[in-house]
């Protein structure tokens, strides 16, 4: 008889998931945190936690009003934030109202009892034990009636912070409901062809043969319909598609190239972009950025995709410092995707709602703006620049272009996308783009 496969109580997910949720509430990235947990329990506390993340607006305010002194140890304060996103959920779907794809649900006793069951895992939640269970019951009986109330606070309402509401509220009118509402939505899977292996038509009939259905979308991109482990998807070792979002994906066409041209990925990692420009054309490029891990992975992804070549250099250095880096030889393209909030992302990355501040903001658009006066005088004559960010907030997009405009005579804007907005009618990610040509 083969062994039977060993199922992890969900009491023990329960709290390895308020670990998660403490971690980033403590102002750690939820990503960092789930690559120290045991590869396989992640896969359920990734579902838990991103599931926490995308409701804790309402988990909060939910939480401040049954309990008014909040516990003093942060572990039972995140397993209480976590019973009342789950809770709400389970309640909901009993009650008939459709849960986005994934959604942890579970009878409601059975929840309750697991995560009291939780609490008695660790010796500082034990004496919140009783606490634990009196809220939640509550919540269960009186949920209909203060929902409604807790539903008029812009953070329990959108389950993003209210200063981040009131950014979009402002900068976008007409559209900043769909962009919350899309932020809540786990997000497809995304293959973009490498078309130096094959063609997007091969690509898809080999998914299909695997029993995988999926659409095409944008010039080299597939969707799954149901996501997939990606090494469970045929290709991968072989390198016939890389996992990019089908707005990242329009960045390696935005770039006007030609072969033999010098070009210059100021931000590369985790080097989507970068294999996306070497699968298009053969180009000598320098792959920058200063995170030698993250760098590591750029390495990687090139060599599972039977890209490295001589004309690919990859160098660790801070692309707002060319004196560092730069051989005074200018480059005739670059891609300067920069760091940003990342605002336009949250569906795929629900924990950056709550890990940025409104300071943020404004020393990303700083930074922002160092890096492509740096980068401005390594662009050879007549070369072209393409700003990127994975932000809907106008402060690193529109007005970051308009401001770097005023600053030099020298750039003219050609025609790009602008802003690329999240929404019922749009399958990609949020993000920026402006292309930008030398004169001289």
């Amino acid at each position: 008889m083969l062994p039977q496969p060993t199922v992890t109580p969900l009491a023990t997910q329960l709290l390895a998931a308020a670990r998660a949720i403490r971690a980033v509430l403590d102002g750690q990235s939820l990503s960092a945190h789930l690559e120290q947990v045991q590869a396989p329990l992640r896969p359920a506390i990734q579902a838990l936690s991103f599931h926490a993340m995308r409701h804790l607006g309402l988990a909060r305010a939910t939480m401040q009003a049954l309990v008014p002194r909040q516990p003093s140890d942060p572990l039972v304060r995140a397993l209480l934030l976590l019973g009342l996103c789950l809770l709400e959920a389970s309640l909901a779907h009993a009650d008939g109202q459709e849960q986005a794809p994934g959604t942890p649900i579970y009878h409601q006793h059975t929840l309750v009892h697991q995560l009291v069951e939780a609490a008695a895992g660790d010796r500082r939640c034990r004496p919140a034990k009783g606490l634990l269970n009196a809220v939640l019951r509550r919540y269960a009986r009186e949920r209909a009636t203060m929902t409604a109330q807790l539903m008029l606070q812009a953070e329990a309402r959108w389950n993003h912070p209210q200063w981040w509401v009131s950014i979009l509220q402002e900068a976008w009118p007409r559209q900043w409901q769909d962009i919350l509402e899309a932020a809540q939505q786990p997000p497809p899977l995304a293959l973009r062809t490498n078309s130096r292996a094959l063609t997007r038509a091969a690509l898809q009939s080999h998914l299909q043969a695997a029993g995988l259905v999926c659409h095409p979308v944008g010039i080299e991109g597939l969707i799954l319909e149901s996501p997939r482990p990606v090494r469970e998807i045929p290709g991968y070792d072989q390198g016939w598609w890389s996992v990019q979002d089908p707005s990242a994906q329009r960045a390696g066409h935005l770039l006007p190239l030609a072969d033999g041209q010098r070009v210059l990925d100021a931000c590369a990692a985790p080097g989507g972009k970068t294999a996306h420009l070497l699968e298009r054309h053969h180009i000598k490029l320098t792959a920058l950025d200063s995170d030698a891990q993250r760098l590591a992975r750029v390495a990687d992804n090139l060599r599972r995709l039977n890209l490295q070549s001589e004309d690919v250099t990859l160098r660790c250095a801070d692309a707002a410092h060319p004196a560092d880096w730069w051989d005074g030889q200018p480059y005739d393209a670059i891609l300067a995707d920069v760091p940003c909030t990342a605002s336009g992302v949250v569906r795929r990355h629900p924990d950056i709602r709550w890990l940025r501040q409104p300071d943020d903001l404004g020393r990303t658009a700083t930074l922002q703006a160092n890096i492509v006066d740096a980068l401005w005088p390594t662009l050879a004559a007549h070369g072209h620049l393409l700003y990127a960010t994975c932000s809907v907030f106008p402060q690193e997009g529109e007005r970051q272009v308009q401001a770097f405009l005023r600053r030099h005579a020298d750039a003219e804007r050609l025609p790009a996308p602008g802003h690329i907005l999240p929404g019922r009618d749009h399958e990609g990610d949020g993000f920026f783009y402006a292309l930008i040509a030398k004169s001289q």
